[in-house]
Parts: C-alpha cells; structure tokens; sequence
C-alpha cells in the first residue's frame, strides 16, 4: 500500500509535467490507482463513497465563495485602466532618479497586487504598459524584465489574495485534523483573515528589499539603470496624484478595513471589493456592457479552473489517504534527525522544487493537505506556517523553466527580448524571496505579531 501511494505521487506530478489538464490529470489518476488498487486487494473501495460529501462541502463552503469574487475585482480593475494612470504619476515622480522606472513599476506592482490579487493580470499589464518604456529608457533588459515579474508576484502575498484565501481554506482544514488527532474535541481555527494580516508586514518588507535592490544596481551599475531626461518629466501636481493613487488605495481599505475591524468576512469583504471595482470603472469611464461580459466571462474561466482542480485534488487526496499515503509522508518526517525544525527545512525545500514545474493551485491542493496537519502536530503555528508557505509558493511564479509569470511576460514582450534575459533577470528577485523567507524563519513575529494584535 505504500508503495503505491509513492508510485500515485510520483505518477501524478510526471502527468502534470507533461502539460495535461490538472483538474483532470488528479481525478483521472486518483481514479486510475483506485481501480488497480481495488483489483489487487490494496485499495478500500470505501474511501471512493466520501467523494459526494467532498464535492457537496466544497460547493457549500463559504470562504471558497471569495474567490471569484476576488477575481471579478481583479479583472474589473485590469479593464479600467487604473495601473495606467498609477504608472504615468510615480514614474513622474521617480523618473528623475538613476532606477526610478523600476521603483515606480515595483509601487505600482505593489498597489496593483493590494487592489486585484491575480499575477497572470498584473504581469501582462506592466509588461504591456511599462516594458516598452524602459527598454526605450535603456534599461538593462534582464533588470527589465525581472523587476515586472516580480512586482506582478506580489499579488501573490499582500493581502487581498486569492492564494491567501484558498490556502487559508486548505490551512484551516489542517488545523483542525492536527488539533482532533492531538486529542483536542474543540479546536481553534485560523481563518483567511488570520493570513492576510500575517502576511501584510511579510508582504512591504518583501517590496522594500525589491526598491533596495533596484537602487543598488542603479548605484552601482548607473548604465542599466538610468535616469529619465529631465525635458520627458512632467511634475505631478497633488491633486494628479491624488487622483491616481486615491481610488485603488481607498478600495484596499474597504476591502481589509472590514476584515480588519470585524465588520465583514473575507468573503464579504471581497462582494464590497467587487462593487466598488465597478464603480471605479464607472468613474474612469471604462464601464460598459460589452466590458462587463468580458469581465464575466473571465471570471468564470477562472473561477472554474480552480474549483474543477480543488474537486480533481479532493479525490486524490482521498485515493493517496486509502493507500495510507499520509501515515509514510508523516512517519519519514517524524523520524527525521533534527526535528520539527528537519521537517520544515525538508518540506519547504519539496515545496520550492516542485514550483519549477507546478503551479502554486497545484501544490497547494495536493502537497499542503498531506504536509500541513503533520507539521502542525509537531506545534507551528498555523499564521506562521501558512505564510510560510505563501512565499514559498511565490516562488513558483518566477522559477524556471514554468514560472507563470514568465510565460505571462513572454507573451507579451517584444520579439528583442530573449527568453533567456528574462529568466536571467528573475533569478536575483528569487533569492530576495529566499532571505524573506529566512527572516520569517528567523522572526517568526514578523507573522504573527499583527494577528496577535488585530485580533
């Protein structure tokens, strides 16, 4: 039985390798071991009667309701041309120093991950927008490139995120299993909103070691970095900055100010978020018919794909737990020498291998179910450990050779820029995200100092 729920792992993560659909390459496999297991006497056929209760709690789970709420936010404010016009006002304000492009495109990446949450959005808007620009600039392309795809992974970390919300879903889930297996019959929970203020500090220091690192390299490598002509610069008066920076900044504050002061829940917070990203497009002047179909339409795209995953992952968790596939992954890693802390090591550095080639869905509805309530039982913190796994799974967004955000970046660069430049261009941004991921390991109160506080 063992053996089988190894060769289940391993089979599954090949079939995703290969670039087969993942909601389906989950289930069929799950489904696939399930039949040869029954056949060959190593598979309870029983643990298959729990998917019906698995697929009705996901449809009845409220948090889950938030992520497409979220993504209709996302989509709404990719539409209304708002990262546009945050663009043209910090670059107005930065261009004149030696990197000011580059800060400006992190800021407005930061503000653009606050307000929508989605990479794949905030990658191919400041590639369109801003790529351009500074190549024409000249900018060091690798420092280019690099800086847009990892200012467009902060939608992975600040908070509101749609990570956030489907880990702090797996996350709770695992909590509770711990708290039940250590004998405790009235567990505590960690909810999204628990993640979302652990991952706040995480997520500005995160944004501040990018801006050092960029002024670093306009410091020391003037020429990759330069300044704008001083003649190309207009000044922006308060009120232009005002404009620009008020509607995104105010959104962001309804949407945490609610959670923030127990007025709404995540789920709640994200139906006022996608209220008032229409009305901001209806500011802007952007609203139409034709722009809400196509906001709806991608909505349900996504929102489809994650839920058709979540369901192909419930399966195979539950095919992986028949072959007692939890109690090998928990026995390899309560033996290890070291510990808890040999335990976190080992499956932080699984997680950020398997990022080169899986998206972060991927490992967060298969690998975080198996590991999470083992590594919770040994006494992390849930906060700590979720955000943890948050940057970890960042990571997964820029690695090569199948970081999305690259693709993403691909798609939409100029036939000029190699594909080689833009892989060489995320690999210092990968390590920033390995010294945050240290500091937390090092600081555990960076996470869990504001929960503490808020709540």
């Amino acid at each position: 039985m063992e053996f089988m729920s190894l060769a289940l792992f391993i089979a599954v993560i090949l079939i995703l390798i290969a670039g087969y659909p993942v909601a389906f390459s989950l289930a069929g496999t799950g489904l696939l071991f399930a039949f040869i297991g029954i056949i060959t006497g190593s598979f309870d056929p029983a643990f298959l009667e729990a998917v019906p209760n698995r697929i009705f709690g996901i449809m009845i789970n409220d948090v889950l309701i938030a992520v497409p709420l979220f993504v209709f936010m996302g989509v709404m404010l990719e539409k209304s041309n708002v990262a546009e016009e945050l663009l043209d006002t910090m670059s107005s304000l930065f261009g004149k120093l030696r990197g000011g492009l580059g800060i400006s495109v992190t800021l407005v990446g930061m503000l653009m991950a606050a307000s929508t949450g989605i990479v794949g959005a905030t990658v191919v808007t400041m590639g369109l927008l801003s790529l351009p620009t500074m190549l024409k600039r000249g900018y060091d392309i690798p420092l280019a490139t690099g800086t847009i795809c990892a200012a467009g992974t902060l939608g992975q970390i600040i908070p509101p995120s749609i990570v956030l919300v489907l880990l702090g879903d797996v996350m709770s889930s695992a909590y509770q299993e711990a708290q039940l297996e250590m004998g405790i019959f009235s567990p505590e929970t960690v909810s999204v909103g628990d993640l979302f203020m652990g991952a706040l500090i995480p997520g500005l220091l995160l944004v501040c070691l990018y801006v050092l690192y960029i002024s670093l390299v306009a410091i020391y490598k003037p020429a990759a970095a330069p300044a704008h002509p001083e003649q190309e610069i207009g000044n922006a008066s308060i009120m232009q900055i005002l404009r620009a920076l008020a509607p995104p900044l105010l959104l962001v504050a309804l949407v945490l100010g609610s959670i923030l002061a127990g007025k709404a829940t995540p789920t709640e917070a994200a139906s006022v978020g996608a209220v008032g990203a229409m009305l901001l497009a209806r500011i802007k002047g952007s609203f139409n018919l034709p722009m809400l179909r196509e906001v709806m339409r991608s909505t349900t795209q996504v929102s489809s794909m994650v839920f058709m995953i979540l369901i192909g992952a419930a399966i195979f968790s539950l095919v992986f737990r028949g072959f007692g596939g939890d109690d090998l992954v928990r026995e390899f890693l309560s033996d290890l020498p070291g510990g808890v802390m040999a335990a976190m090591i080992v499956v932080m550095l699984v997680m950020f291998f398997l990022g080169f080639f899986l998206d972060f869905i991927e490992i967060t509805f298969v690998v975080v179910p198996i590991v999470a309530p083992i590594l919770l039982n040994m006494g992390l913190d849930p906060v700590w450990l979720g955000i943890m796994i948050a940057i970890n799974l960042q990571t997964s967004f820029l690695t090569p050779p199948f970081g999305f955000a690259l693709f993403y970046l691909r798609g939409v660069a100029p036939d000029s820029v190699a594909t080689s430049q833009i892989y060489r261009g995320v690999i210092p941004f990968i390590a920033i995200q390995l010294v945050m991921l240290a500091m937390i390991a090092y600081w555990p109160q960076l996470v869990t100092w504001l929960p503490g506080k808020v709540f």
